[in-house]
């Protein structure tokens, strides 16, 4: 074993602090006194940024009351999907591809609801047994709902070691009996990172749609949502993206099902030019944006617009290579 000598570490980390390029973020973020926060990946900290948006939400609110639905800055009527386009940079999607929406929960239930089609043979949902337990009961109330069973049409495909998954037993387990592939970006309980690109091209070299919970990666990582041709993601904005407690959720799906049917719909992804019609027939948003179910928290979704401006600023790519180069 490797002993290390702390003069020596100590200088190393006060030198990689001097020549930190993303060392004034810091000061903008309101850190509890006397600790070393490590928790980001349960809950970020709340950033100057954040707090003002909250409040400037709250002055228009104050100051406008409905009006501030299309005459705030920016207007309320479309932060889901100004939010999304915003956040697209993050994981690699065009604008129209990701909306911010609903929680992680309410979005997987979208999801799985409306890529999981099971027929004939292909009647099972892949996924590992790992997984963040809401995303488990996710797919068992959504094989329940189509007359399944869980015992028989879920494969949690086993860890060898408790830590980690095998992506060769994986990508073993897509079989033409799997109608829908659901994973996790990163193991919740190792960080183990999974190779997107390889287990979206094994999934579709069979038939079988694929999608990512990405709670643990975005913010954290540059992801490539288009060019890896996954069909659907989901992740949330309190971790990484330091977006408050039980931040907004958010989704992307990929432009070639533009179109489909929800299998949740509601009114806030009815098209918007024709939403206060008030029609009884569905006529979906021709975007990301028809996976939206209610209406838009207003509050939590004003947090992740001031801390999505310090993403813009400092870059995904920066903030990757800084976590890199703690780990070297």
């Amino acid at each position: 074993m490797t002993t290390l000598d702390p003069v020596s570490t100590r200088q190393h980390a006060h030198g990689l602090d001097e020549n930190d390029p993303l060392r004034q973020f810091r000061k903008r973020f309101y850190v509890p006194p006397g600790t070393t926060y490590l928790d980001g990946n349960s809950l970020g900290l709340l950033s100057r940024e954040a707090e003002r948006s909250v409040f400037d939400a709250l002055e228009s609110w104050k100051t406008q009351g409905i009006d501030g639905w299309l005459a705030a800055d920016p207007p309320w009527f479309t932060l889901g999907e100004q939010l999304g386009a915003k956040m697209a940079p993050l994981v690699g999607a065009a604008p129209e591809s990701v909306v911010v929406t609903g929680s992680t929960t309410v979005n997987l239930h979208q999801a799985i609801g409306s890529f999981y089609r099971p027929a004939g043979r292909r009647r099972k949902i892949l996924a590992t047994g790992l997984d963040f337990p809401s995303d488990v009961y996710a797919m068992q109330s959504q094989i329940r709902l189509r007359g399944g069973d869980p015992e028989r049409d879920l494969i949690l495909v086993p860890s060898r070691d408790g830590r980690t998954i095998s992506e060769d037993d994986l990508v073993a387990a897509m079989t033409d009996e799997v109608a829908l592939t659901m994973l996790p970006s990163v193991l919740y309980r190792s960080g183990q990172l999974l190779d997107i690109p390889r287990l979206t091209t094994a999934a579709h070299e069979v038939g079988i749609a694929i999608g990512f919970d990405c709670a643990h990666s975005v913010g954290a990582l540059p992801h490539r949502f288009d060019e890896w041709c996954i069909d659907f993601a989901v992740w949330c904005t309190y971790k990484h993206l330091n977006a408050g407690p039980g931040g907004i959720g958010a989704l992307y799906v990929n432009p070639r099902h533009f179109g489909t049917v929800p299998a949740l719909a509601g009114w806030w992804g009815f098209r918007r030019d024709r939403q206060f019609e008030m029609a009884h027939e569905w006529d979906g948003a021709e975007h990301a944006g028809a996976f939206q179910i209610g209406t838009i928290p207003l509050l939590s979704s004003a947090a992740l617009l001031g801390s999505l401006a310090i993403f813009e600023e400092a870059g995904i790519e920066a903030i990757r290579a800084k976590s890199l180069a703690q780990t070297d």
